[in-house]
């Protein structure tokens, strides 16, 4: 897997979607691997997290958890693939519910 880039001609739609972590403990170990459960669902498309100047594959735990995203962190989502606005409904869905937590 490689991160997308202007130089990759692809077939596959790009779509990218910004969100905040509302949740009062931060993208921590079950936010993330909520993540990676809904992004390996999709397995013809992949996901890229971004946090500042960091991109990381969404279907990664350690690489979500070494984000560090605390509440109110904005991370840019990327999904590369014939599925790309599923998941991000879907992702988009988990953040507005704050992963279920309080």
């Amino acid at each position: 897997m490689t991160p997308p880039n202007d130089n990759t001609a692809e077939m596959d739609l790009t779509l990218s979607r910004t969100f905040v972590v509302q949740n009062k403990m931060g993208l921590h170990a079950r936010p993330a691997a909520m993540i990676v459960r809904l992004a390996s669902r999709y397995a013809k498309t992949d996901l890229w997290i971004a946090k500042d100047n960091e991109q990381i594959n969404g279907k990664s735990i350690m690489a979500l958890m070494m984000l560090a995203a605390a509440k109110g962190s904005e991370l840019k989502c990327t999904a590369v693939g014939p599925e790309g606005q599923s998941l991000l409904h879907e992702l988009e869905q988990l953040f507005e519910r704050k992963f279920e937590e309080a």
